[in-house]
């Protein structure tokens, strides 16, 4: 079994989140995530995810600390995944490396159809974003 390290950005910009559609070729692929990807051997998550926001979606981030992790088993792979809150620093999001990016509500991230990695952060992301508006 193939086992992934994988960090995942949780882009906020006051009101919607960034979510990036899988390319249709990829594991999952068509459905929606965070943007991010796997870690290269020798690489920090913060490294990781900096590296991949800039590949993906063609931007610069600061990467805040660890919101949560875990790990998920798919019947081919195991991916633990790190979610971590980013700022934007410099660039627009654009899809680079994904079909297509969009801004969100927390209350739309039911609405879409995600890996099923990310699915059990998504009830608790959705009530921690919701508590950053009000």
């Amino acid at each position: 079994m193939r086992i992934y390290e994988v960090a995942a950005g949780i882009l906020w910009n006051g009101s919607e989140v960034l979510i990036a559609r899988r390319q249709s070729g990829d594991h999952q692929g068509g459905r929606w995530e965070f943007p991010g990807g796997k870690r290269h051997r020798g690489e920090s998550i913060a490294d990781c995810l900096r590296r991949e926001m800039l590949e993906e979606v063609g931007i610069e981030v600061e990467v805040g600390p660890l919101w949560r992790a875990l790990t998920h088993v798919y019947p081919d792979r195991r991916v633990s995944l790190y979610f971590h809150f980013c700022d934007l620093l410099h660039g627009t999001p654009t899809p680079i490396q994904c079909d297509e990016l969009r801004w969100i509500e927390p209350a739309q991230l039911r609405d879409h159809q995600f890996v099923e990695g990310d699915l059990p952060v998504l009830p608790d992301l959705a009530r921690d974003l919701i508590a950053r508006v009000g």
